[in-house]
């Protein structure tokens, strides 16, 4: 009897202790700080002022800007150059820029709408479905998390692959068909619960709501978004960039310098990094984003198809204090909450090569911001889209965002390879006779690599392209080699060691490509 008392008790203080909880309203407005009056009219006004000071300050070549608000473009504007010093090119709001990392925003959002036609059809994909539904020779190290891994897992990078997976295998020139193929042999971190950027897992989702649809994925986009939004500069693949007349070439930064050196051609990875637009286009699809899916009167895109990608789906920045705030990943956008309590999402780009690129919108005051820049990312596109957001929200800025983007982005710059800024001995062990090391050597994710004997000296060729690298001696059966392309920064060098005691070494592990185990092979 008294347990049937107490548990009354308990039972009617719940109930009185619900009925005294405060209404606090939906969030945002009612628990956020309030937006400063007139923080948009502002921020637009100092962009101009804004975009000179980050040019002069970072040397970017080139940058464009716009701003959509209240469901128009409010501001679109190019500045500088297409080529690093001919001022017969200048940028524009036309210009067409290879947006890099921005593209898993936008395939986000071409996901976001096929879900809802296959719905409207009654076949509806979802963010939960399994990716073999759709691909059903899809493979990776692990037949659980193969057989149970969605869309959603891969466009939030948290399947359990390596960062960067794939990557080198483009680099090589391998196809997106190949490349996604052989990341079965890559050890996989935990699933669900490790974060992990990975351009082909992007790339991998992206495929599988194509193959729902019965379409390629370049092809099925430019239906279902661009061709709506009337994006007509603006595609997945590299030809339709080459072909644009008004085009951004991309700045390495090298030597401290912009320099026009290098085409990046990102049509394997497309879905990840492959679109190419103009800001003015650009703006169009942020005014698609913060109208929830609406365009022209018409639903492209249902909340319910959206939000999931606007919203925290893994943890990508967890803070280091406890006072510290937490970043999130969505599907293919980055999610934030502001120090005035107010939700924000964006994503960065960047090309090594030559590309940095930035968005970010704030649902609760109805604006957004893209810049695009031709040159590698040092912080420039993302201190521009700060400074703007930070007079929208306080009507001042809060810190030197340059020089904070600047020391952050610094770190992709650094070389790799477990030779780089290493000495070399100053009395190296002989190598054996050159012809020794020639020949073929193989393994199951790289295929055959070929030494050969070229005058003095070994080259390695990689990759279907038979990429050639000069070997240099280092020390007795280790050479050095320079690795190029998106992922190997200037001063970059790593070993090419070979072993065995026959006369013929049966082993060569190439140290830039084994970060995963899979940089050796045998003859």
């Amino acid at each position: 009897m008294t347990a049937v008392i107490v548990g009354s008790m308990m039972l009617s203080a719940m109930a009185v202790a619900q009925s005294l909880k405060p209404e606090i309203g939906p969030s945002p407005p009612q628990d956020a700080m309030p937006l400063y009056r007139g923080g948009v009219e502002k921020a637009v006004s100092s962009l101009p002022e804004i975009v000179r000071d980050v040019r002069a300050k970072s040397h970017v070549p080139g940058i464009a800007v716009a701003v959509v608000h209240g469901g128009k473009t409010v501001f679109a504007r190019g500045y500088g150059e297409r080529v690093e010093g001919d001022a017969t090119q200048p940028v524009d709001e036309f210009t067409v820029f290879q947006v890099a990392s921005i593209s898993k925003s936008i395939s986000a959002t071409v996901a976001a709408i096929a879900m809802t036609r296959s719905a409207q059809a009654g076949k509806p994909i979802g963010w939960d479905d399994r990716v073999r539904a759709y691909l059903p020779d899809f493979v990776l190290g692990n037949e659980y998390v193969s057989n149970q891994a969605t869309i959603g897992d891969f466009f939030a990078h948290r399947s359990g692959l390596p960062e960067a997976a794939g990557d080198n295998l483009e680099d090589l020139g391998f196809e997106r068909r190949e490349i996604i193929q052989r990341l079965r042999l890559m050890p996989l971190d935990a699933f669900r619960t490790s974060y992990h950027y990975a351009n082909f897992g992007t790339t991998i989702g992206a495929e599988a709501v194509a193959a729902a649809m019965g379409e390629r994925w370049e092809i099925l986009a430019d239906r279902l978004l661009f061709q709506p939004l009337a994006m007509r500069s603006t595609s997945y693949l590299h030809k339709a960039f080459l072909a644009q007349p008004n085009r951004a070439v991309l700045h390495a930064f090298e030597g401290g310098k912009f320099k026009p050196l290098y085409d990046r051609n990102p049509d394997e990875q497309a879905p990840a990094g492959g679109v190419s637009s103009n800001v003015t286009e650009l703006a169009k699809w942020l005014q698609l984003l913060l109208a929830g899916g609406k365009h022209g009167g018409e639903t492209l895109m249902t909340t319910e198809a959206i939000l999931p990608a606007l919203t925290p789906q893994v943890v990508n920045g967890r803070g280091d204090a406890f006072d510290a705030r937490t970043g999130f990943y969505g599907y293919g956008f980055n999610v934030n909450v502001n120090a005035n309590g107010r939700t924000s999402m964006g994503h960065s780009g960047a090309f090594l090569l030559g590309a940095g690129t930035t968005f970010q919108i704030l649902p609760s005051a109805d604006v957004g911001i893209v810049v695009l820049t031709n040159g590698a990312p040092v912080g420039a596109a993302e201190a521009i889209a700060a400074r703007f957001m930070d007079i929208v929200q306080y009507g001042e800025e809060t810190r030197d965002w340059y020089a904070l983007a600047h020391q952050r982005m610094m770190d992709f710059f650094k070389p790799v390879g477990d030779l780089a800024g290493a000495t070399p001995p100053p009395h190296p062990k002989p190598a054996r006779n050159l012809a020794d090391y020639a020949g073929q050597y193989a393994n199951l994710y790289l295929e055959a690599a070929t030494v050969k004997v070229e005058g003095d000296h070994l080259v390695l060729l990689l990759g279907p392209r038979l990429m050639k690298f000069p070997l240099r001696h280092w020390d007795g059966d280790t050479f050095a080699m320079s690795p190029g392309g998106e992922n190997a920064p200037e001063g970059s060098l790593s070993s090419v060691k070979f072993s065995g005691r026959e006369a013929n070494p049966k082993v060569m592990t190439v140290d830039y490509l084994n970060a995963e185990g899979l940089g050796t092979l045998s003859r």
